[in-house]
């Protein structure tokens, strides 16, 4: 198992830094001057030639990309023009947001998925198993935004139970923290309720007939624990897989919810540092998005083996 982790921890070293090369790359040869952008349209030409050597925008590229990977390489992933504070503590920041809003809209798609796609691959052809497949569908097809905008529009505005927008932290209370954050990850998370029904469906559809089904019904075990406990269990791995696919996904695919509810999270404030050319946020921000991203997959690697034993992580 510490010579698995240790492997996957080592194979992280090159995917950060093609993903540092290809971000560094996108954003020094986009159109536009980011000293401009930073000093505005009143700015003379000596003042945004001055800002450009004063933030090393005049040296050559690869020098650039050189002095910022040894910045990162000690922690430093650079200081925010905007903000006038480091990425690091601005990333610290707007980080809680965005991971309690992953988490919420996760724990909601599996409480729907799992049953639904059980119960969908246990009726099989019936009208119930193309019920529960077609919603799954819409709930696909559905964006997020316009999603997040009904529900804005029939709880907020026409009920009035839940607040229409913006974010209250954990230390507030969990109810408070809750209340703001329920719509948002519902909009997020119904995406990812459709793939892991989908998902969950057709796995157990790939069990359900094989013979060890067959025998542990014959010995008169109860249906709901066949389906559970020896279904499901073997079943689990490619449900496994999308579910930290998913989450993975709603860490970086939270900008639009997260601008539509006005949290400041994540989302936000890489939007805002686009706009602004903030060039050190967007690094900074990309890389740890990238590293959050490759560390739930290594997390789902590891549970491999807690659900089917028959994986062995140390290679024997």
């Amino acid at each position: 198992m510490l010579e698995y982790l240790f492997k996957r921890l080592l194979s992280l070293i090159p995917v950060l830094f093609v993903v540092s090369i290809a971000i560094f790359l996108i954003i020094h040869i986009t159109p536009g001057d980011p000293a401009s952008t930073i000093l505005g349209l009143e700015a003379s030409q000596q003042e945004i030639d001055e800002l450009n050597e004063l933030m090393g925008f005049n040296a050559p590229i690869h020098i650039q990309y050189a002095n910022w990977m040894k910045n990162v390489l000690k922690g430093d992933l650079g200081d925010s023009i905007f903000m006038r504070q480091p990425v690091t503590q601005a990333i610290i920041e707007h980080f809680p947001p965005t991971l309690s809003l992953a988490i919420i809209a996760q724990i909601i798609a599996i409480i729907l998925a799992i049953p639904f796609g059980i119960i969908a691959a246990y009726k099989r052809g019936s009208v119930i198993d193309t019920t529960l497949m077609s919603v799954s569908l819409l709930g696909m097809a559905i964006p997020g935004f316009l999603l997040g905008l009904f529900l804005m529009l029939f709880f907020s505005v026409k009920l009035e139970l839940l607040p229409v927008a913006g974010y209250k932290p954990l230390s507030m209370g969990l109810w408070t923290h809750l209340r703001y954050l329920i719509l948002p990850s519902i909009a997020l998370g119904t995406v990812q309720a459709a793939l892991i029904t989908r998902m969950t469906r057709s796995s157990m559809l790939d069990v359900l007939y094989l013979n060890y089904i067959k025998t542990a019904r014959s010995k008169g075990i109860k249906e709901i624990k066949v389906l559970l406990k020896h279904a499901l269990k073997n079943a689990a791995l490619p449900i496994l897989t999308i579910i930290g696919q998913s989450f993975g996904s709603l860490v970086t695919g939270a900008v639009v919810i997260e601008s539509l509810f006005n949290i400041p999270g994540i989302g936000q404030l890489i939007m805002n540092s686009i706009v602004r050319r903030d060039i050190a946020v967007i690094q900074g921000v990309v890389l740890f998005v990238t590293l959050v991203y490759v560390i739930v997959n290594l997390i789902v690697d590891l549970l491999y083996g807690v659900f089917d034993p028959r994986i062995r992580l140390d290679g024997k």
